[in-house]
């Protein structure tokens, strides 16, 4: 095992995996003397992000939606905030991996942290280092499957629950193929960890979204195979079929047979159907339009994209799009609610955790997001025009009264108002106080 040496002597224990392994159904337990949730990676993989179409449309938004951001760094002077740049560090967010994007690293964050509660990655180079020791000019992110990774948790009293409590190091143990492969330890500061959603039954992971609407999603695919079945059976109805009392079992085989075969499946359905032999159709139960599936699964699918985050109009839900097809303000209203509610706050969250592994320039410099160039933030082009031009007359009014063009421009980039230096000058003019002006030049002089 590769162990770092800093981890030697602390006393440690290991936080239970947050998957249980044998495990493939989507709910969730705890142990009595483990902090764990039953969730399975690959059951909400596979039962939730692939084989449920909302599940599928709220994720896919929200990861198209959180890759158009790209990072830069800020830096805070005297609590002044300084406007945006970039410098040869960041290269490693703009090409994480051999033809990788950003993009494609928020889309890869944001999918483990959906199904998982959790995002993984480290830095390795093509000469085998990982993590700190990987600087050479191959150096790239690597993600860790969120199921093969364990946090391990030190204290002072090796307690998990002390007070001092913290993260020594993550555990990445996946399974061999074959082939011996031994546990890599890492330490914190070598680590990525995304977990947007904490758990509130842990100290240090996070939880999937889609944990509070497991319900829905096994509902939504119970009414989903509900209506498959009764396409499948002859797009009708339930059919109880009364014989004679008399007919003997041979009689019976094959009048069930053939009252199958014209009958059962979508290519069979509202055909007329011919009886003999004193048999007596009724019909049983409820039709698609009695059942009213469009509310039923309705309240189901906006329960989901609220708990993704995402607003049933940005997704193309029926219960999002039925105010907003026919009012562009609803549809701009959605666009400005997910932003600020959901993919802003996600995106802070990431710019955070990646900081973790990338060198800062230092000087009270953050890692931020740069979100100028994104297009669903931005608005129309009558909006665009408008706020120039309100910038502009805030410029020249904030110039006239003296303050410096250059603290001016910062002013309208940060939105911080105490970047405001003033010139000690006044007037529009801008003359000292008491000086004379100059006389004006005589025409033709």
């Amino acid at each position: 095992m590769r162990w770092s040496a800093r981890l030697v002597g602390r006393k440690a224990f290991v936080q239970p995996p947050f998957w249980a392994a044998g495990s493939s159904s989507l709910g969730s337990g705890l142990s009595p003397n483990k902090e764990k949730i039953g969730n399975n990676f690959e059951a909400y993989v596979r039962e939730g992000y692939k084989e449920n179409g909302i599940v599928f449309a709220c994720a896919t938004a929200r990861q198209l939606l959180f890759s158009e951001a790209r990072f830069a760094w800020r830096q805070y002077v005297n609590g002044r905030s300084k406007p945006l740049f970039t410098d040869a560090e960041l290269a490693l967010l703009e090409r994480p991996w051999p033809g990788g994007t950003t993009g494609e690293l928020l889309i890869r964050m944001d999918q483990d942290s959906g199904n998982a509660g959790n995002f993984y990655a480290t830095t390795v180079d093509d000469d085998g280092n990982v993590g700190r020791a990987a600087r050479g000019p191959s150096r790239r992110l690597s993600r860790m499957r969120p199921d093969w990774v364990t946090i391990v948790v030190g204290s002072n009293s090796g307690h998990p629950n002390a007070i001092d409590a913290k993260i020594v190091g993550y555990l990445y143990d996946p399974p061999s193929l074959g082939k011996a492969l031994e546990p890599t330890l890492l330490l914190p500061g070598e680590v990525v960890h995304y977990s947007p959603l904490p758990d509130p039954m842990a100290r240090f992971r996070g939880m999937s979204w889609m944990t509070p609407v497991l319900r829905e999603i096994e509902a939504d695919k119970a009414a989903t195979k509900h209506k498959k079945k009764f396409f499948e059976n002859g797009a009708t109805i339930s059919t109880v079929v009364t014989l004679d009392k008399d007919i003997d079992p041979d009689e019976y085989e094959e009048f069930v047979a053939k009252f199958k075969a014209q009958t059962q499946g979508v290519d069979m359905a509202y055909k007329t159907l011919f009886l003999g032999g004193g048999a007596d159709v009724t019909t049983n139960g409820a039709d698609l339009k009695q059942l009213d599936f469009k509310v039923t699964q309705g309240a189901g699918e906006t329960r989901i994209a609220a708990a993704s985050g995402m607003h049933p109009t940005i997704v193309g839900l029926s219960e999002g799009l039925q105010g907003s097809s026919l009012n562009a303000g609803n549809f701009k209203a959605a666009i400005r609610l997910t932003g600020d509610k959901t993919i802003r706050p996600l995106w802070r969250t990431a710019a955070a955790s990646l900081e973790t592994v990338l060198t800062s320039p230092g000087g009270g410099t953050f890692l931020t997001y740069d979100d100028r160039e994104v297009a669903f933030l931005r608005d129309d082009t009558t909006d665009v025009a408008a706020i120039q031009e309100k910038q502009a007359i805030t410029a020249r009014q904030l110039t006239d009264a003296g303050y410096t063009p250059t603290s001016v421009v910062e002013y309208l980039q940060t939105g911080n108002l105490s970047a405001l230096e003033h010139s000690g000058l006044y007037s529009v003019q801008l003359q000292a106080p008491g000086s004379v002006p100059p006389a004006p030049t005589p025409a033709g002089g």
